[in-house]
């Protein structure tokens, strides 16, 4: 899928942070920013990561029913997505996220308060950075393993991996 190629969109690293933090209020209003501003399978990866931070959320706040909803909601954006999109580890991410619900469903609506939040793990990601053209300065852009400086034009192969300049 070549719409999970390339970086994540700023608001999502914010979203991400936050999330990896525990800040599951604040993940959300960022991933929202990324996900209004994305289009394809980005947009999908982000409402489906804040998605998951909101039944996370509800977790702490004892809402079973609030967490097992929003949790299936989020089945809905991240199950057509592949294993990796952006650089995030969305296959890690669906089996953290059932192995919470396995637990919550086990404690049940009157049990909640019991959930162990050390089920409650952080998402895998590799922080892309961006290309910068090493002639003009301007961030460049991968498409297809190819690099090109929108500016002036300079371009290499990501897959060589002696990255030689033309």
């Amino acid at each position: 899928m070549s719409d999970c190629n390339g970086t994540l969109h700023p608001q999502a690293g914010e979203g991400l942070r936050h999330f990896n933090a525990g800040e599951y209020f604040e993940a959300h209003e960022a991933l929202e920013h990324a996900w209004k501003a994305e289009g394809g399978a980005a947009k999908n990866l982000y409402r489906g990561i804040l998605q998951v931070a909101v039944a996370y959320l509800h977790i702490r706040r004892g809402n079973y029913n609030g967490a097992v909803k929003v949790y299936e909601r989020s089945r809905k954006w991240l199950d057509g997505l592949p294993a990796v999109c952006k650089g995030v580890d969305v296959r890690q991410l669906r089996k953290d996220a059932e192995k919470v619900m396995e637990a919550i469903r086990s404690l049940g609506p009157e049990r909640i308060g019991e959930f162990d939040p050390a089920l409650l793990k952080p998402v895998q990601w590799k922080e892309a950075q961006p290309y910068i053209c090493d002639r003009c300065g301007s961030e460049m852009y991968e498409k297809n393993c190819k690099v090109t400086c929108p500016n002036c034009g300079n371009r290499f192969d990501c897959s060589d991996l002696n990255i030689y300049f033309d």
